[in-house]
């Protein structure tokens, strides 16, 4: 009780809500509310009454559940989800329901058996950022549930939502695949019999996709999103993919993606259907880690069946620059969570992307250790000498290194013999370019940047690479549309905090302040965001005259880097041309950045 008289308790508050509420009820008002009250009875409350919450109230199309534990709240969280999913799997679209659920840990006041106050509000804004039977949770939440549940959590960053004063850190639960994907199986007589032993990388199979509307024409829709599933994700060096042939002997089959898995020797599977309605298409996509059944990721595209080749190309691109680095994040947590005596080439390697990632000096040494340790147990491994150059880059321009031109040149020795080992990787070329842009060789930068992209068309890095170097090399205009590029390919790449904060630099030049105003506080507002975030705030603070802010901002900068100068700024930032550097050097300078 708080001594105003106010009660006051810490609570796990889950919110829900119908997904499309209002026009599900415009189509059929009573048969929604019939299906709605069959799904709270059947299912929803006896769950919630299993994991011990409180249901506080029904708000129409959603409700509010209190718990006293958030491992309680997010298992029946996942629960629900799961049951409805299954639940509503054969439902028509247009009488299909499904819930966003949101969870936070916070100070709630009770008045009655109401609850209000910011822990509601804060489940509430979450919940609203879930997906179609979805699970969002706070950051709070998240450390509470960290190491008692065995999922594996995806950092959203933090998100601005409507009126609220600051960014909520937000994470995304896994959801279990629904039953009806996983109860019945039947094997194809030409699925070996002895399971194949899992490879060290990324493994994955793309099912047939589900042709859901009965259309010959969206059949062809279905198996062609498929098909250039597998051959784009096969140009991913990194995965092993089984071939068409092999996965395509499930089609039209109820399958257990557990059991597929094991047949074909993969760790996670790509399943998702096309369902036509009028002259729009609706297509899912679902990745399943199939050791856990856990869901790594699902998206929904809605477009319009004009050109049935366009909306092929398009959703395949999506669908495979967002599984990437969904499937990479899911590879360096499985990687850190192993004994160090245990780790293996390719263990070391993802344990060192992790450390990487991190943008902290201690972090990166250990990167660079792992790395080495990686080479060492297999000399012949591209990507290991690759990830030491792409290592030794960071470890230059966040002001680590002790000696930034051995350093580079280790670098440019390491990305030149992953490319000796293996001149298709694109993460090799993208490595080298990095190297050639910290030493102010753009044009050679550019050109690694774009050998990168002839061999992967959708990699957001080599997108931000060949970025970074065209504004250092006087071309900001040109730089800007593949900063957009990169962030709309991988709108949750690690490396986000490092593209918006290019970004930020590159409108300098085209003196649009403002606008790299904005996108610096972008990058600043990324969890692992570094001394590149705060750089261009500064400078276009001080450009635009407003001392006290510069200064402000100047003191943000220091505690990252306390002897930061103009010097440092342009060892790293070699612009080619004068007129560039002189421009972004007197907003340093007006800030009170030394020289």
């Amino acid at each position: 009780m708080a001594g105003n008289g106010v009660e006051r308790r810490l609570a796990a508050v889950l919110s829900m809500d119908v997904v499309g509420y209002s026009h599900l009820m415009a189509l059929d008002e009573a048969g929604t509310l019939g299906r709605l009250m069959d799904l709270r009875s059947g299912i929803i409350d006896p769950l919630i009454e299993r994991y011990s919450g409180r249901l506080v109230k029904l708000m129409g199309d959603g409700a509010l559940v209190e718990y006293a534990s958030v491992v309680d709240a997010v298992s029946c969280a996942m629960a629900i989800q799961k049951a409805v999913t299954t639940n509503q799997a054969g439902a028509d679209e247009n009488e299909r329901i499904e819930f966003r659920i949101g969870i936070n840990l916070g100070d709630i006041i009770v008045e009655g058996d109401d609850i209000y106050g910011d822990g509601v509000n804060v489940a509430a804004r979450i919940e609203g950022l879930a997906s179609p039977g979805g699970i969002c949770i706070s950051r709070t939440a998240r450390d509470q549930v960290r190491d008692k549940l065995d999922v594996v959590l995806v950092d959203l960053g933090e998100i601005e939502v409507k009126n609220f004063p600051r960014p909520i850190r937000v994470f995304r639960v896994p959801v279990e695949p629904a039953a009806t994907t996983t109860t019945t199986t039947t094997t194809s007589s030409s699925v070996p019999s002895s399971a194949p032993t899992l490879p060290e990388k990324p493994s994955i199979a793309v099912l047939p996709f589900d042709n859901m509307s009965g259309d010959l024409e969206q059949e062809y829709l279905a198996d062609g999103i498929a098909e250039d599933l597998i051959t784009a994700l096969s140009k991913i060096r990194w995965f092993f993919v089984i071939a068409r042939n092999s996965t395509f002997t499930y089609k039209g089959q109820a399958v257990d993606v557990t059991r597929v898995a094991e047949e074909l020797g993969v760790r996670s599977v790509l399943e998702g259907s096309v369902r036509k309605s009028g002259n729009r298409v609706r297509i899912t996509a679902q990745l399943i880690d199939a050791t856990t059944g856990a869901h790594i990721w699902a998206e929904r595209y809605d477009r319009e069946l004009e050109d049935i080749f366009a909306v092929q190309d398009e959703v395949t691109q999506s669908i495979v620059s967002t599984i990437e680095p969904q499937l990479a994040s899911s590879e360096r947590q499985r990687a850190h969570r192993k004994p160090t005596d245990s780790l293996d080439a390719w263990a070391c390697y993802q344990r060192s992307l992790w450390h990487l990632y991190q943008y902290r000096a201690e972090d990166n040494l250990e990167a660079l250790n792992f790395l080495q340790r990686a080479i060492n147990l297999d000399p012949d491994f591209a990507s290991a000498h690759a990830g030491l150059a792409f290592t030794l880059y960071y470890h230059v321009i966040l002001g680590f290194s002790q000696a930034p031109d051995d350093d580079l040149a280790r670098g440019l020795d390491a990305g030149m013999t992953a490319l000796r080992l293996d001149e298709n990787d694109p993460f090799a070329y993208v490595a080298l370019g990095r190297i050639y842009t910290a030493k102010g060789e753009h044009e050679a930068a550019i050109q690694s940047c774009e050998r990168a992209l002839a061999l992967n068309p959708s990699y957001a890095a080599a997108h931000f690479g060949r970025a970074h170097s065209l504004w250092m090399w006087g071309r900001s205009e040109e730089a800007i549309h593949s900063h957009d590029e990169a962030m709309r390919l991988s709108p949750l790449d690690p490396l986000l905090w490092a593209f918006q904060a290019s970004k930020a630099i590159a409108l300098i030049p085209l003196g649009r302040y403002e606008e790299a105003l904005d996108w610096a506080r972008k990058a600043q507002r990324q969890p692992t965001s570094a001394i590149w975030a705060f750089m261009p705030e500064v400078c276009a603070l001080g450009l635009l005259d407003r001392i006290k802010e510069a200064q402000a901002a100047l003191e943000r900068l220091r505690r990252l880097k306390p002897d930061v100068t103009c010097g440092f700024a342009f060892q790293v930032l070699p612009f080619s041309r004068s007129v560039d550097l002189e421009h972004f050097k007197r907003g340093l300078l007006v800030a009170g950045v030394p020289e």
